[in-house]
Formats: C-alpha cells, structure tokens, sequence
C-alpha cells in the first residue's frame, strides 16, 4: 500500500530529513586519504545519537554499522572497517538513515578522495545530475517508472550504465515502503504519483556494465567488472508545487567534494 502523508506528517519528515543531510555534510568534510571508513561511520553515530534520533540501517536485516561505505567498484552496502583507508583517487559513496519521531530520513552521496580520474569525476557529476532530473518528475499524475525513465535516459547518454539489481523506494514510518522505484524503464507505467507521497530516488550507476554480485559478506554489491560505481539519493516528497527534497543539505558541502 502506498501512503500519502499529510503536511504535519511532511513536517516531520521533512527534520529527520534535515538530520541525514547535516551527517552527510559533516561527513563529507572529513573525507580525505588517510581516514578509515569506521572513523565516519563512528562519526555518523555519534551526531544521530547526540540529536535524538536512531541510526536507521543498524541492526536492520543484521547490517552491522551506522553508514554504508562503498568505495570505488561497490556499489552500495559496504561495511564500514577499520581497515578500509581511503586513498587519494578513490571515490566513496557514503548512505545514511535515520529515524527521528517515528519518521525516517534517507540519503547518499558520492564523493572524490583527493584528486580523480577524468572518468570518475563525469560518473560523479552525471549521476548527480541523474537525481535531479528525477527528482524533477516527482509530480501528481506522473508514473513512477517516469522517475526512472529520466535516470536511465540520461546516464546511457554517457556511455554509463544503470543497476538494475537495487531500486529506490517509499519511504516513511519505515525505511522501505511501496512503491519500489527502479532506475531504468519505459516511461508512463506504474503507480500515478500523488500528492503527499514520499520517495527515497536513488541512481546507481556504473562506469562500466551494469552487472553487480554480492560480496561473501552477503552485504558488499560490486561491479561485476570491477568498473567504479556511483551512488547518489535524495528523500523527496510529492507536492501540489515542486517536489520537496526532504533531505535536502543546508550545510554546504566544502568546493571540490560535491
């Protein structure tokens, strides 16, 4: 069942949203060569503790960290270690949720280590801009495949590749909702959105082709080609106006790291 939520409802979303872009920008700051991906997931924790609020991925289906950190060819679901050091030229996709008040917030970004090569800083950008030309057709009386009609459009015209194995979704009360949201499809199919409904958008996207496996940790997805990968979500609510980035980041990300 899809659930349209009322303003009040929006409200509060719209701070557990608030919360998750404030951890996803102080987290970006501290991304350098040289820090290890428990340092941002402890990071992670301790701000969305601090606030009152729950990490949402702890514990859920047995994942054991705050963040997902996926670095270079993993697409998402990477496990925050102590021994995963960052290293100038990689690319860190970083995923936070969090539940505040009985509402869940759920967002990610790909961010460069130092400098990058030419091919991961386009894969960055065009997926970036991917999220945003979905975002934009997150209107009343839209498809939902129209969302992921924009993102495939737009990355195949880039010679890039969508992953069709994991799909953006509903979100609210819980982190996973109706409806599922895939990155790629023929326009005009699926539920009509409406008014007051709230959608996690997510592209993953690949340099290389689209196939992906899970690592033996049964958590890490990578290319399957050993290709970089880029992760970028926004939580988004259907409005009578403009589509309302819940998650929206009102600290700005440092110049070089968006």
């Amino acid at each position: 069942m899809i659930v349209c939520r009322s303003a009040a409802e929006l409200a509060q979303m719209r701070e557990a949203g608030r919360l998750v872009g404030e951890v996803l920008s102080e987290l970006a700051a501290r991304v350098a060569p040289g820090v290890s991906t428990s340092e941002l997931d402890e990071l992670a924790e301790k701000r969305i503790v601090r606030a009152g609020a729950t990490p949402a991925f702890k514990g859920y289906h047995g994942y054991p960290a705050t963040i997902c950190a996926s670095i270079n060819d993993e697409v998402i679901h990477g496990i925050p270690s102590g021994r995963r050091v960052l290293q100038e030229g990689d690319i860190i996709s970083i995923d936070v949720g969090a539940a505040l008040d009985g509402f869940y917030g759920d967002s990610a970004i790909t961010l460069p280590v130092g400098q990058v090569s030419e091919e991961a800083a386009t894969l960055l950008r065009v997926t970036e801009e991917a999220l945003f030309k979905a975002i934009d057709r997150a209107r009343p009386g839209a498809r939902v495949s129209d969302i992921g009609h924009a993102v495939q459009k737009h990355v195949e015209s880039f010679g890039f590749s969508v992953v069709r194995e994991f799909v953006g979704h509903g979100i609210g009360r819980r982190m996973h909702e109706e409806p599922q949201i895939p990155n790629y499809g023929e326009p005009g199919r699926g539920p009509r959105l409406a008014e007051g409904m709230v959608l996690a958008i997510e592209p993953m996207v690949n340099a290389g082709k689209a196939a992906v496996k899970v690592l033996a940790d049964g958590w890490t997805a990578v290319t399957r080609d050993k290709s970089l990968s880029a992760h970028f979500e926004h939580t988004v609510a259907v409005t009578a106006g403009d589509p309302w980035i819940l998650t929206a980041r009102e600290v700005p990300v440092p110049a070089g790291r968006r």
